[in-house]
């Protein structure tokens, strides 16, 4: 399904009834990301995945402010009233679930809970964010100069993916697949308008996050669990979860658990009578 959100066509998909879910993919990622989940979800919400900016089905503007955080969010903001949905609980991975803290925090009366998956609420020192920012450019620059297959081969070898190495060898190749068939120019301009480097750091607003909050991290990645403790200590209403035997994309390497995580959280929150 498509939709044109401020000039932007997006693409996304949407599964069962009752309360609705939005779940935001992470960086290469797509709204097929999160097949599995959805397959668990739809039992008892309505799903839907949107392909985020540069991504997947959705379009590539060529301007990189346009992936900026603000307008990011204005989009689901704009796609969520032209489907007259009043609330949502808001599911994000990484990249997904940066904009989704962020979303949080700007449309607090659209939330009606948060679940946040090996994410950061952005960098705080100059210097650091300086640094990723150049990063981010020297990738997209691999990205635009040397094509999308060699961005692939070092991307899925940085050791924040290492754990993948041991997943069946489809899935692997299907993760391979979907990152190949992302957009050079959407990937790049996604690094240097919704990069790390570049969002602003959400760490001083996190105290004034009302939803419900659950956070959850792999024991392998030990950088974002300890980043999702000093949120968990921030955030008044939230909990964190660590989930055995998992690195960073968690809905992957351990998507059963994950699934039953998150149905369990979703399904506490509406019996406790959500308004």
């Amino acid at each position: 399904m498509n939709i044109m959100l401020n000039g932007i066509n997006y693409s996304y998909l949407e599964a069962g009834k009752g309360q609705t879910i939005l779940l935001l993919h992470g960086f290469t990622g797509s709204k097929e990301t999160w097949a599995n989940l959805i397959n668990r979800l739809k039992q008892n919400f309505h799903v839907i995945a949107i392909d985020l900016l540069g991504h997947g089905e959705t379009e590539s503007p060529n301007h990189e402010g346009r992936y900026m955080m603000e307008p990011a969010a204005k989009d689901l903001y704009d796609f969520l009233t032209k489907k007259q949905i009043e609330t949502v609980h808001l599911l994000g991975y990484s990249m997904g679930g940066r904009l989704a803290l962020y979303f949080a925090l700007a449309y607090q009366n659209k939330i009606r809970s948060l679940i946040l998956e090996s994410c950061t609420a952005g960098l705080i020192s100059d210097e650091d964010r300086i640094m990723r920012i150049k990063q981010d450019h020297d990738l997209s620059s691999l990205i635009l100069n040397k094509g999308i297959e060699s961005f692939v081969d070092y991307w899925e070898n940085i050791p924040l993916f290492s754990s993948q190495k041991s997943l069946p060898r489809n899935i692997q190749e299907n993760i391979k697949i979907g990152r190949l068939n992302q957009s050079p120019i959407g990937l790049s301009n996604s690094l240097k308008g919704m990069g790390t480097g570049v969002q602003p750091s959400l760490w001083n607003r996190l105290i004034s996050l009302e939803s419900k909050t659950l956070l959850v991290c792999g024991e392998f990645d030990e950088k974002f669990c300890l980043i999702m403790g000093k949120m968990n200590d921030k955030i008044v209403n939230s909990e964190i979860i660590k989930i055995p035997s998992a690195g960073h994309a968690i809905h992957v390497e351990q998507s059963e658990i994950f699934a039953t995580i998150v149905s369990e959280f979703l399904l506490k929150r509406e019996m406790e009578g959500i308004s």
